[in-house]
């Protein structure tokens, strides 16, 4: 925050493009609604759209939901991957193909580009988990279009879910997630790798994908995994969760690396 030119820290608040985080995620909680499009809006844009230019942008959006005929077949069935991560940054940089002007650097064309790859990496990363389960874990895979009538979030849960069933609850639990980790800007790995390729004027599907390789490596988003980890060790270890006492006497023998 910036105040009379002196830069002034604000603990447990979130800005994006000058707007505080909360506010968006509460008009959206009153409403019933969901915020990931109108925060990438924001975020690409830089400021709040009317309700016309949402409504515009979830057109482009909804219409870029579905991967190119023939993408899923080729793309990812033919040559599935154990990482999910993986195959997400193989898939984009493949999208270069099917683009009418991959080389435009325009901005037109690279906002465009953009937009279109928000849309589709949910569908890749559904698909290249269905695959995954069926080629490495020997489970049954379910491959569903998108909706065009649904969010992104509400498409996610509908492409991972064999039943294409979730609760409004989920669905709007995810778009909080989705809308918090929007904020990736600043001098991350993924984002400084991203900035570094497009320096050089290379295509948007080459600098994006390296940005996704950035962030498959433990020491950023991977980081995730380990998440995962610790809960796991923390289902194994305590074993009255009424139990507030045994909860906070293991964390804190995690924390003093005597466990986990």
């Amino acid at each position: 925050m910036i105040e009379d030119g002196v830069r002034i820290p604000v603990p447990g608040q979130l800005y994006y493009r000058g707007i505080e985080l909360n506010e968006i995620v509460e008009a959206h909680r009153q409403a019933g609604t969901f915020g990931f499009e109108e925060v990438a809006y924001l975020l690409l844009m830089g400021y709040l759209p009317s309700r016309g230019e949402l409504d515009r942008f979830n057109e482009i959006m909804n219409r870029a939901r579905k991967l190119p005929n023939g993408f899923t077949e080729d793309m990812i069935m033919k040559a599935a991957s154990p990482n999910i991560m993986n195959m997400l940054a193989r898939s984009v940089l493949a999208l270069y193909t099917y683009d009418p002007a991959p080389e435009d650097t325009s901005i037109e064309n690279v906002m465009l580009q953009s937009i279109q790859l928000i849309a589709r990496m949910p569908s890749i990363m559904a698909a290249a988990y269905q695959v995954k389960k069926r080629v490495y874990d020997g489970r049954s895979m379910y491959l569903h279009n998108p909706n065009p009538e649904f969010s992104t979030a509400q498409n996610i849960l509908r492409m991972l879910r064999s039943d294409k069933q979730f609760t409004e609850d989920e669905a709007h639990l995810l778009d909080l997630c989705l809308t918090l980790h929007s904020e990736h800007g600043g001098g991350n790995n993924s984002t400084f790798a991203v900035r570094v390729l497009t320096s050089s004027r290379t295509d948007t599907y080459s600098a994006i994908s390296a940005g996704i390789g950035a962030l498959k490596g433990p020491r950023h988003g991977g980081a995730n995994f380990k998440v995962i980890e610790q809960l796991e060790y923390l289902k194994a270890n305590v074993r009255n969760w009424d139990d507030d006492g045994e909860i906070r006497d293991y964390l804190r023998r995690v924390v003093r690396r005597e466990a986990g």
